[in-house]
């Protein structure tokens, strides 16, 4: 499935069961030699809400949450009948989410709109090395350049950089560099972006634990509650990402996400 062209691997772990998911996620997100996708996620019973996502990055590494995946895997679990509710409960490692599903006349699921909960901004929490309760237009030095960034928690770690003109940054390099600074002890996801106007916004993401994707879920909502908190956009924004659009709302400190998702295909897998 992809969302805004970030692409996964979902799997119904409540009917079958699976071992080593670290492995099947190097093994079969490999774009060569396995399938190919940003990350793998698993279905499986949940003590806590109606059903449990476990996500999975490309290198192996568990993440907590995933924005994109979220909403692949909220119209994976109503289609494939292992939740058949339009709103539904979804265990993450950073907490409970909400799915709302909009479902058209033919059972499919249309749109998505998450309730991804409220942003953290204390430099323990996300965490980062500077002593404060907000990390907020802070300076990082990357190859002898300094760069301003502010930092959040929303799902996963954000470094969110903003620039008048993101055509000029090799997102790339400068991503790797400031994913696996020392600032952040559990490396973080950077987002670079652009201010089009108070309602809109252009992002480009460099992944922790995934590269360069498309789009990220979480690197948005981050992007527009970071954007918001300095006052450069409004309450609800258009995030224009590499791979599409996703719009995010913002009500006081809670964040949510409205977009959609697309099944490309689907096939059986013999592990061994």
């Amino acid at each position: 499935m992809q969302g805004a062209g970030n692409d996964f691997l979902l799997f119904n772990g409540v009917k079958n069961k699976y071992e080593n998911y670290s492995k099947m996620a190097k093994k079969l997100c490999d774009r060569r030699y396995g399938v190919g996708g940003d990350g793998i996620m698993i279905a499986e019973e949940s003590q806590k809400a109606d059903i449990k996502m476990v996500y999975y990055n490309s290198d192996g590494s568990k993440g907590e949450m995933c924005g994109n995946g979220i909403r692949c895997f909220s119209k994976f679990i109503y289609e494939e009948e292992i939740i058949k509710k339009s709103e539904i409960t979804i265990e993450t490692g950073d907490g409970i989410k909400t799915a709302y599903l909009t479902i058209d006349d033919k059972n499919k699921v249309q749109s998505i709109m998450i309730s991804m909960g409220k942003a953290r901004l204390n430099s323990k929490e996300i965490p980062v090395l500077i002593e404060k309760n907000k990390v907020i237009n802070e300076k990082i030095s990357i190859d002898g350049e300094d760069i301003i960034f502010s930092a959040v928690l929303i799902g996963v770690p954000h470094a969110v950089i903003i620039r008048e003109d993101l055509e000029s940054i090799d997102v790339n390099t400068l991503g790797a560099k400031i994913e696996k600074d020392k600032l952040f002890p559990k490396n973080i996801n950077v987002n670079f972006i652009q201010i089009l106007d108070k309602c809109r916004i252009k992002i480009k993401t460099w992944e922790r634990g995934a590269g360069r994707t498309l789009a990220c879920g979480t690197g948005s909502c981050s992007g527009v509650y970071i954007s918001n908190l300095l006052g450069l956009v409004e309450d609800e924004v258009v995030v224009e990402t590499e791979g599409g659009v996703l719009k995010i709302k913002l009500q006081g400190d809670e964040v949510f996400m409205i977009g959609t998702a697309e099944t490309t295909f689907k096939g059986e897998i013999v592990w061994e």
